[in-house]
């Protein structure tokens, strides 16, 4: 990750959840644990790369809690930590935010 240019957490944070795909992997691991694929299968558009990257990022910030089961072939579960439940909450007020939205100004998102 790029060094913090201020000390201000927002920045910090924002690090973290910036971009396109972790605020949508949060959103469909709100829910419960989910194997890799099932992440893939949710976010059809992510590359294999990107979707790895987003998820070790999301884990090394303690957000994502990464389970590697023994035996053949490999399975990986994802859920979120403790930590990274306490983001629900903002998550669902950005979506209630977006839905919130005047019907003038629905119209000309379409």
């Amino acid at each position: 990750m790029k060094d913090v240019v201020s000390r201000c957490p927002i920045e910090e944070a924002m690090q973290v959840l910036s971009g396109r795909w972790p605020t949508l992997l949060l959103y469909y691991l709100k829910d419960g644990t989910k194997r890799f694929n099932e992440l893939r299968r949710d976010n059809p558009t992510v590359s294999h790369r990107i979707l790895s990257l987003e998820l070790r990022k999301l884990e090394e910030a303690g957000i994502v809690r990464r389970t590697a089961h023994e035996g053949y072939p490999l399975r990986v579960d994802y859920a979120l930590t403790p930590f990274g439940l306490h983001l629900i909450p903002l998550i669902d007020a950005i979506g209630d935010w977006w839905d919130g939205r005047s019907p003038h100004a629905r119209a000309r998102a379409k």
